[in-house]
């Protein structure tokens, strides 16, 4: 038995309670380099307990409809931003916490040019660039003690259908 979910567009407003959407929007914060380049600036919150930022390429495989969502991580001790290299489209399940348990996943999808910062200890699904693989930076903690919970679900979900 499974549970269904349709992942729908990535929007900021959405997204707010469980991280912030990286992408140009509107016209740059300001121009820089004698007017030649234009700063989108401060567009997301890191947030580590302790250690340092990092920087780290992913490279991760194509994932298909139907995606079955059988696990959710959270990192308590720092924010994750995961911003792809190409213009590929990636699935972001997030999940609200109630007692320390993932409760009410949600499914977004990624529009080509988006990426996104997930808040420190917000429980979230893999990695799933959609259709053709993807390459990552990501940005996250760096540093000693644990940082990553997993929950497995009883019963999976599965990402059936994105809505336009």
């Amino acid at each position: 038995m499974s549970r269904s979910l349709t992942a729908a567009p990535l929007a900021a407003e959405a997204f707010a309670p469980y991280g912030d959407v990286i992408e140009a929007r509107g016209t740059p914060t300001k121009m820089i380099n004698q007017g030649m380049c234009g700063r989108y600036h401060d567009l997301a919150q890191l947030d580590f307990t302790d250690g340092r930022a990092g920087i780290s390429l992913f490279d991760a495989k194509a994932r298909h409809l139907p995606h079955v969502v059988d696990m959710v991580e959270r990192h308590p001790a720092g924010s994750q931003a995961f911003m792809p290299i190409s213009q590929v489209r990636f699935l972001v399940i997030v999940a609200d916490d109630e007692g320390g348990m993932p409760v009410n996943p949600q499914a977004f999808v990624t529009a080509p040019g988006q990426s996104i910062n997930l808040h420190r200890g917000v429980w979230h699904g893999v990695l799933a660039p959609i259709g053709s693989p993807g390459q990552f930076v990501v940005v996250d903690r760096i540093g000693d003690g644990p940082n990553l919970q997993e929950h497995w679900f009883d019963e999976p979900y599965i990402v059936e259908a994105i809505t336009m």
